[in-house]
């Protein structure tokens, strides 16, 4: 089985840097989810305030985060094998410096994998899609196909095309309830986005997605 990049560091692209905890998710909320489904909107413009780490921790949470002590996550996930790794690209963000950073649901902390604002590249990268670099934060999410087609072969390709979904939708709908705004883009050359975040040889970028204030 292929393990996180928690779990082993010693084939990391990059050396991965301090732990930066990340302030407790809020489980309440005065959007309900039927009001977040409402209002559910893809926004590529975004203004020039920044982000909070708090809703940063949010975002990323909604995204996959745990939500019982075996493990289960916000996104539902076949076998509960969780093929998705979740990268912030911060550019923007109050008491966090410009970098990419990895996830860590279990312990709700980033890494970090480089220093420095990449959004441009990371633009470039999304064929030149301007809301990847004007937006404060980006979260750019990965998979690890063989984590899941190791138990269901090919069909757990299906599979984690459906749990990607699953994830983004989260954060649509935590976007709204922060009242930011997001978009959900998959037009980007591969390889460019490996190159530009870090990721593994074995992680495969299927998502990107920009957020920011409307």
């Amino acid at each position: 089985m292929c393990t996180s990049r928690f779990e082993t560091e010693s084939n990391l692209v990059q050396p991965i840097g301090e732990n930066i905890e990340l302030p407790d998710p809020i489980l309440d909320s005065p959007t309900s989810i039927e009001q977040a489904l409402s209002e559910r909107r893809s926004v590529r413009d975004y203004s020039n305030a920044p982000l909070t780490l708090a809703e940063i921790s949010q975002l990323l949470w909604a995204a996959q985060g745990f939500t019982h002590p075996s493990g289960y996550r916000t996104a539902p996930s076949a076998g509960a094998l969780y093929p998705l790794e979740v990268y912030l690209v911060a550019g923007n963000v109050e008491d966090l410096p410009a970098g990419v950073y990895l996830y860590n649901p279990e312990k709700h902390l980033l890494k970090l994998v480089s220093e420095g604002d990449v959004r441009s590249r990371l633009s470039a990268a999304a064929l030149g899609q301007e809301p990847v670099e004007n937006a404060a934060a980006v979260i750019v999410i990965a998979a690890v196909f063989e984590r899941t087609t190791g138990k269901y072969g090919d069909r757990g390709i299906q599979y984690v095309h459906m749990e990607v979904g699953s994830a983004a939708q989260n954060i649509y709908l935590q976007a709204v309830s922060l009242d930011l705004g997001t978009v959900f883009i998959g037009a980007f050359d591969d390889e460019e986005v490996k190159e530009v975040v870090g990721l593994q040889d074995q992680e495969q970028p299927l998502c990107i997605m920009p957020v920011g204030r409307k």
